[in-house]
């Protein structure tokens, strides 16, 4: 059976099967969600916020309670879309502001320019560049440390301890 959910602040109705996660919803209204440790519960770049509906989804699992736990943008209300599954309608999510960084490539690009929207720490999700800013080479020197194709695995390691 297909249930609905609302993606704010887009305003955008997603159908979801039930139980299918709200990932699937996200990307079906083709919105770009990193997806670094593909829906294990462990990378926390699909952190959403359930603005209404707690109720109408899956309960927390331990791995995802112990993800968002290092999140430091986590609310009461965080999930992870890979995680929450919906069981009945009157889910809305809100979408974090900002973009995860997914290489240093990706922050060399943009050097001198001002962060169209906050750009996010690929593991923590705490803001390297705030929306509007310049961004600078100390960006880079925050993430100078970070091996991008490791986090996943890294924060998988961390977590299953």
């Amino acid at each position: 059976m297909v249930k609905q959910i609302r993606l704010e602040p887009l305003s955008r109705i997603s159908e979801v099967d039930t139980y299918s996660n709200l990932l699937s919803a996200i990307l079906s209204e083709d919105l770009h969600v990193s997806r670094e440790c593909n829906g294990r519960g462990i990378c926390a770049t699909c952190h959403i916020y359930v603005k209404e509906g707690l109720g109408s989804l899956t309960p927390m699992t331990p791995r995802e309670s112990k993800t968002l736990e290092v999140i430091t943008s986590a609310k009461t209300n965080s999930r992870l879309a890979c995680q929450a599954r919906v069981v009945s309608d009157g889910v809305v999510v809100e979408l974090p502001p900002g973009m995860y960084v997914n290489s240093l490539h990706d922050v060399e690009v943009l050097i001198g320019r001002r962060a169209e929207q906050d750009l996010l720490h690929p593991r923590t999700g705490k803001v390297l560049v705030e929306q509007d800013k310049v961004i600078t080479r100390s960006t880079i020197k925050q993430l100078e440390n970070e091996d991008f194709h490791l986090i996943g695995s890294t924060l998988a390691q961390t977590r299953e301890v």
